[in-house]
């Protein structure tokens, strides 16, 4: 059975220090009591984009689950709901893209 991940990918925020503030002390750790069955978040925050002045997003998250049964049921529970809802209000530089992913590790 493949891994399954969520990625949620933020745009630039219209206020930087507002979104990261809010992004820190209200969502990851609601993302982390609430996202049921995940076992690993990564919250990545995008530096650049070369060949680009500016980078099109801000953030990518990405929450993995063991396995796509585990990501649906979170995303179905009151939890899931509750922090996607979470995600959308915060994101002032318009709404968060939702992706979902089966995952393959090759490790080097």
């Amino acid at each position: 059975m493949k891994a399954a991940k969520l990625i949620v990918i933020y745009p630039t925020p219209t206020d930087i220090t507002v979104f990261e503030r809010r992004y820190e002390h209200e969502h990851v750790p609601m993302a982390v009591a609430k996202l049921s069955g995940k076992i690993r978040f990564d919250a990545n925050l995008v530096t650049s984009a070369p060949g680009k002045d500016q980078a099109p997003y801000h953030r990518i998250a990405e929450v993995y689950f063991p396995s796509m049964k585990d990501l649906e049921d979170c995303l179905s529970s009151p939890g899931g709901q509750e922090t996607a809802a979470h995600a959308v209000e915060i994101s002032s530089g318009g709404d968060p893209l939702f992706l979902i992913a089966e995952v393959e590790t090759f490790v080097f």
